[in-house]
C-alpha cells in the first residue's frame, strides 16, 4: 500500500501541475475573498464537555483501491442529507476522481445542501490545493503524513489556519506519529486534529487496536482530546471501547457506505444498536 499512496502522491503533482496552468492559483485568492468563511470543524467535532458520547465524522466515497466500488447508487448530496438526520459531527467528502471516484465539486453541493463542515479529504501534496479546498468550500483539509515532508505538514497547517480551516493530520505508523505529534495545536489551538488510520498498510486489514497501541505514545492531554480514530470501525462496541480508552471522535466510511441506508446505520451506531 505504500506503494500505492507513492504512486497516487506522483500522479497528484501531475495533476496540480495540469490544475495551475488551468486556474492559476491567483484565481483561487480572489474566490476565496468573496465566499464566506468556513463552517468551524474543529468546534463541530471536539467537546471536552461530553465525554459520554461520540462524534462521528460521516465519510462519502464511492470506491477505494483496496475495496474496488463501495456503493452503485452513489449520490452524494443524498448520502450527505441521511447522515445529517442521522446525526453526524461533520462529514468528510473524498475528491479524488481516479482512485476513489470524487469530485471537488461534490463539496460546495454539499454544504448548500446541509449545515455540517465538510473535509476534503484528498492527497495534498500542495500549497495550491489548500487555496483549491477553501475555494471550493472545504471547512477542512486531510494532511497525510506518510506521503509529506514535517516542513510541508506545518507550511500547509499555517496556511489552512489562515484561512480559517481545520487541519486533520493523520498517521499510520509511530514514526509518522512521532513526526507530526509535537505539531497538533500548531500555529494556533483549535484549528488541528490528530488522526490515527487503522489500516495496516502491508496487509490493508484495519483494527481499532492499531489506535490503542499508538494511544500509548500520546500522554499529552491536550492531545488526546482531538484525536480522531479513523477506520476499521463497525458497531457501538468500538466506540464504547473507544470512548474507554479516552477517544471520542472517529471518521466511519466504508461501513457507512456499504449498508443499504447509511441514515439507518449511522443512527444504530450512534445510538448503540446492533
Amino acid at each position: 500500500m505504500s506503494s500505492v499512496l507513492d504512486r497516487i502522491a506522483a500522479r497528484k503533482r501531475i495533476e496540480v501541475a495540469k490544475a495551475k496552468a488551468v486556474v492559476p492559483v491567483e484565481s483561487l485568492r480572489e474566490r476565496v475573498a468573496t465566499i464566506d468563511r468556513p463552517r468551524n470543524f474543529f468546534r463541530a467535532v471536539v467537546d471536552e464537555t461530553d465525554l459520554k458520547h461520540t462524534r462521528v465524522i460521516a465519510e462519502i466515497k464511492r470506491k477505494s483501491p483496496s475495496a474496488g466500488v463501495i456503493r452503485e447508487d452513489f449520490d452524494p448530496v443524498r448520502i450527505a442529507q441521511q447522515y445529517h438526520r442521522a446525526g453526524a459531527a461533520a462529514l468528510s467528502c473524498l475528491t479524488d476522481e481516479s482512485d476513489f471516484g470524487g469530485r471537488l465539486e461534490f463539496i460546495e453541493a454539499i454544504r448548500d445542501a446541509v449545515p455540517l463542515p465538510v473535509l476534503r479529504k484528498d492527497f495534498i501534496v500542495d500549497e495550491y490545493q489548500v487555496w483549491e479546498s477553501r475555494a471550493a468550500g472545504a471547512d477542512a483539509i486531510l494532511l497525510i503524513a506518510e506521503v509529506l515532508s514535517e516542513g510541508d505538514i506545518i507550511d500547509f497547517q499555517i496556511l489552512a489556519t489562515e484561512l480559517g480551516m481545520t487541519a486533520l493530520v493523520e498517521a499510520h505508523s509511530v514514526e509518522n506519529l512521532l513526526k507530526v505529534r509535537n505539531h497538533i495545536g500548531f500555529p494556533h489551538s483549535g484549528y488541528s486534529l490528530l488522526g490515527i488510520n487503522n489500516r495496516d498498510l502491508a496487509t490493508m486489514q484495519t483494527s481499532i487496536s492499531h489506535t490503542f497501541r499508538l494511544l500509548d505514545i500520546i500522554d499529552d492531554r491536550a492531545i488526546r482530546r482531538v484525536l480522531v480514530s479513523e477506520s476499521g470501525i463497525t458497531g457501538p462496541d468500538d466506540l464504547t471501547r473507544l470512548r474507554e480508552h479516552g477517544v471520542n471522535i472517529v471518521l466511519v466510511g466504508e461501513h457507512l457506505m456499504r449498508q443499504p441506508d447509511p441514515e439507518a446505520a449511522l443512527k444504530a451506531l450512534l445510538n448503540g444498536v446492533g
